[in-house]
């Protein structure tokens, strides 16, 4: 998602290619291109967010972790806040990939808490009230498909164990999912989970939400 604006002169490269350059001579001597730079600038943008939290990004910190001109990563994300907004697009992607097909509420839960604890810092920026860019295409669409993706899983399941207020009872499965992860990650459940596999008690807490069918 390319929104930045090139700074400085574009000199021609062999093959056509236009690079900006830093406009800071003075500084330290930094590459501006770092092979996928992009990437590059995300990820450190996410070992920092794991860190310190979505609080303590900055371009300019994140140029230095990634070894590049301070001006670089703005030719990427043109701001902190399309930093962010890119991080959370891409989280939602991931979340609704891994609720592809979940086929229920207790499988939907069981992949949205992993997704929590397998990609923290996305988590994080995802539901921060750090601003985004709510009218950016790529966050809309992917925040849309992993919310159907969750809807799909509990209107799969039949309406005696729901209820028969199927949109109802998703924000009852997102609240519950969501909220277990958020207190797992802040180490609020520490003391009431114990040795329990933290997913055995979301299965029972669901199951409790959404009990199965009587035979």
């Amino acid at each position: 998602m390319d929104t930045g604006k090139t700074i400085g002169p574009a000199p021609a490269r062999p093959g056509g290619d236009t690079a900006p350059v830093d406009p800071d001579p003075g500084g330290p001597e930094r590459p501006y291109h770092h092979g996928d730079l992009r990437r590059a600038v995300l990820r450190a943008a996410l070992d920092a967010i794991a860190a310190e939290g979505p609080s303590a990004v900055s371009l300019r910190d994140l140029a230095r972790r990634a070894g590049v001109s301070h001006t670089a990563p703005a030719y990427h994300f043109k701001d902190r806040t399309g930093l962010l907004t890119a991080i959370a697009a891409e989280g939602f992607g991931l979340l609704a990939t891994a609720l592809d097909d979940a086929g229920d509420p207790r499988e939907a839960a069981r992949r949205y808490v992993r997704f929590a604890r397998e990609c923290p810092a996305h988590f994080q920026v995802m539901f921060s009230p750090e601003p985004l860019r709510e009218d950016d295409l790529e966050l809309t669409t992917a925040r849309t498909l992993a919310c159907r993706r969750l809807w799909d899983a509990v209107s799969a399941a039949p309406a005696e164990g729901r209820g028969a207020d199927a949109h109802l009872a998703g924000i009852a499965a997102w609240s519950l999912a969501h909220g277990f992860a958020a207190l797992l990650l802040g180490h609020h459940l520490d003391g009431q989970v114990g040795a329990e596999d933290p997913a055995e008690v979301l299965d029972s807490l669901t199951g409790l939400l959404f009990p199965p069918p009587k035979t």
